[in-house]
């Protein structure tokens, strides 16, 4: 779950402490995050980045090892509205950084210092086409490497491990993940173990948007926090149950969220 009573002590782009931490988003906004990461890929230093959403918060409940993932990436964004409204509550402004739009100007930075990309999940069509598209966008970027695993790929078993071996190889230092979650987070950090000098983003169907193989929400339904019902609206037997429990998991969130900001008016 949620600790917003621990928010305002952790500095972003710092790594959390343990494994049992609680899952805090450390990234202000997205100029921050992407100074840091030019910073480290410049110094070959690696990173893994996880974009926090209210179904993750669900998922932490009934999934530890997905909770515990989440706390060893060094960068937890805020990647839904209501991750950005609650967390303003409790005290600590954020700004939206969803990871489908770290893609193109990850993708731009990865060119302009030619660092090699890799793209791992999805399907082979959607890689293949997103690999197009951005190069053809950003002229000098080099995908080295795209795997798309098959269906009941788990993500910390021994074929993990060889794909993880895969993208070394290929020479890739940066890497997108488009397995969803829990998949591409416990699949980051157990390649991060093993790759550190890499970099690891975790952009669900992100890569599926550029390829055009899945189409986003308009603009203006994101602009107003309603891009969840875009998606409900696509596929209502899938995403129902999905989102009827967030929006019950809101009411404890929100208390806490005020009980966190009271704390850190009592301190002031």
């Amino acid at each position: 779950m949620m600790n917003w009573s621990d928010i305002r002590r952790k500095k972003p782009g710092a790594a959390l402490p343990s494994p049992m931490a609680p899952v805090v988003v450390n990234v202000p906004d997205r100029t921050s995050l992407m100074n840091d990461l030019e910073t480290r890929l410049k110094k070959r230093k690696g990173f893994c980045i996880a974009t926090l959403n209210l179904d993750h918060v669900v998922k932490f409940h009934r999934d530890r090892a997905f909770r515990e993932a989440y706390t060893r990436h060094s960068h937890i964004t805020a990647d839904g509205n209501p991750i950005v409204w609650l967390s303003r509550l409790a005290g600590h402004p954020v700004h939206l950084v969803p990871g489908s739009e770290l893609i193109e100007p990850v993708a731009r930075m990865a060119a302009r210092l030619g660092t090699p990309v890799a793209m791992f999940g999805s399907t082979r069509e959607a890689l293949d086409k997103a690999a197009r598209t951005l190069t053809a966008r950003h002229p000098g970027l080099k995908v080295v490497s795209r795997i798309a695993p098959p269906m009941g790929f788990d993500p910390t078993g021994p074929e993990a491990d060889a794909f993880i071996e895969e993208i070394g190889a290929s020479g890739a230092r940066l890497c997108f993940l488009a397995l969803g979650a829990p998949k591409q987070e416990l699949f980051a950090v157990r390649a991060h173990e093993r790759l550190p000098h890499m970099g690891w983003l975790s952009i669900g169907a992100g890569l599926d948007f550029i390829a055009g193989t899945q189409v986003r929400a308009p603009r203006f339904m994101r602009a107003i926090g309603a891009e969840w019902l875009w998606r409900l609206a696509g596929n209502p037997r899938r995403l129902a149950g999905r989102y009827w429990a967030c929006i019950m998991i809101l009411p404890n969130l929100t208390w806490a969220a005020l009980r966190a900001r009271t704390a850190l008016r009592n301190e002031l």
